[in-house]
């Protein structure tokens, strides 16, 4: 007999008896046919076709300076109001904001104020600790005073603005068995309370085309949540593009979304306050895996110092030069015929024909003339998307200039019919009967691809 079996015999002829153990875990078998079956429950229709379910979790994801946290404004500034068409639609409802990263008096609230929000039914959530004070929100740990708060306010919409700040010590974020323990509960608890629960991601630096699969972090990230958009920016159609990377509760084939982020005064006690309105501007022609896949959002910095060197180069040709010899120059210090392309707008370039059959000449906007031979040479070329124009704001923001552009190449396509779409140069009566409308020098391998 061991020593454990001699204490527990002596314990017994003492009249003493142990305890069992109490198992701390156990198992709970419920019937499938005692389960009522639900249709899914929509917090957001688009056009009828869901994109953002209520009472699950959905990741917007992104790099910097995209609007993914623009998004999130505009989402707590349609529930506060009753306007998101869904479930919500027409009831006002509560939203709770975690804002880890920004100021609350000069960047949460004037951007809330820039969006429209109702602010009397948007709060700041903090956690209070009673050694320490207010601090972080910590998933899970502080998950049951967050679900008992949203039912407390009738919640519609929680932010979690980055979600990875809300993951609790501890946990390693880049495991998924890890983060399972923070975000399987917190999908749980979504669908407990019906809430959405929009956390917002960043993007890796992996160069991938999917949006999903490049969310910072495990894949739970991607794998948890019911719904993932991808955010990204479309330089060449002066816009940002809005994809649905995830609907695992709806249609995988949604059509990608194009907004613009509007500058907004907004009037505060001390002085005006610029910030950014995120507005939809229709369907976009272009997805984030395609603008992903054209390595648009990584070249950006090769495009900006192109951009430099073709006003520089301009400059020293007395503002206008042939493009084939543009383009033979910039070959000469290694950039790219499409790079150079793309910094055609940022550096204020356009493209004019030189001639029928003379090919077309590069110059800088700024310096064209009324006397110059080619009249639409001062037209900047036409946006390939539409703008929306000027509106007031809730609150009494007014948007910014950028809101009320007009298209000035639009309005010159639409005035003469038989202009190169690209460079506003009336096109030859060849070209134009054959139902072209770019002509020849500016239909570059670019446009082709």
């Amino acid at each position: 007999m061991n020593e454990h079996d001699q204490a527990e015999a002596i314990l017994r002829n003492a009249g003493i008896t142990l305890d069992e153990p109490q198992p701390t875990r156990s198992l709970r078998l419920t019937r499938a046919s005692d389960i009522e079956p639900e249709p899914v429950v929509w917090a957001w229709l688009d056009e009828g076709e869901g994109r953002v379910p209520a009472g699950a979790l959905t990741v917007a994801a992104g790099r910097e300076g995209t609007g993914k946290s623009s998004f999130g404004m505009w989402m707590a500034a349609q529930i506060t109001r009753g306007l998101l068409p869904g479930n919500f639609h027409g009831r006002p409802r509560a939203v709770f904001y975690v804002a880890v990263e920004d100021s609350w008096k000069q960047t949460i609230v004037p951007r809330l104020i820039g969006a429209g929000a109702d602010l009397d039914l948007v709060y700041r959530v903090e956690a209070v600790e009673a050694e320490y004070g207010e601090t972080t929100l910590s998933l899970p740990q502080d998950n049951s005073l967050m679900e008992k708060a949203i039912a407390e306010h009738d919640v519609a919409l929680v932010v979690l603005d980055p979600l990875m700040s809300c993951i609790g010590k501890g946990i390693d974020t880049h495991r998924e068995r890890d983060v399972r323990t923070a975000l399987d509960p917190l999908a749980r608890m979504a669908d407990r309370t019906g809430a959405v629960l929009l956390g917002i991601a960043h993007f890796n630096k992996g160069s991938g085309t999917d949006p999903a699969s490049l969310i910072t972090g495990s894949g739970a990230f991607k794998n948890v949540p019911r719904a993932v958009f991808g955010f990204a920016r479309d330089d060449d159609n002066e816009c940002r593009v809005m994809t649905q990377a995830k609907n695992s509760l709806g249609r995988a084939d949604l059509p990608s979304l194009s907004y613009n982020i509007l500058s907004a005064e907004v009037p505060t006690r001390t002085g005006i306050a610029y910030v950014g309105r995120f507005v939809f501007t229709g369907q976009s022609s272009r997805s984030v895996d395609e603008i992903l896949a054209a390595g648009y959002e990584t070249d950006r910095g090769e495009r900006d110092d192109a951009a430099e060197w073709l006003r520089g180069y301009l400059m020293d040709q007395g503002g206008e030069a042939p493009a084939k010899d543009v383009k033979k120059a910039a070959a000469a210090d290694d950039i790219s015929e499409r790079t150079l392309q793309r910094a055609m707008r940022k550096a204020g370039v356009v493209s004019a024909r030189a001639g029928f059959g003379k090919g077309s000449v590069w110059r800088i906007e700024a310096l064209t003339t009324d006397t110059q031979s080619d009249a639409a040479s001062a037209v900047p070329p036409q946006s390939r998307h539409s703008r929306q124009p000027s509106d007031p704001g809730a609150n009494g923001v007014t948007a910014g200039a950028n809101g009320a552009d007009t298209d000035q190449g639009s309005q010159k396509v639409a005035a003469n019919p038989a202009c190169c779409t690209a460079c506003m140069a009336p096109l030859d009566p060849l070209h134009a009967a054959n139902g072209e409308t770019t002509c020849p020098s500016c239909f570059a391998p670019l446009d082709r691809a």
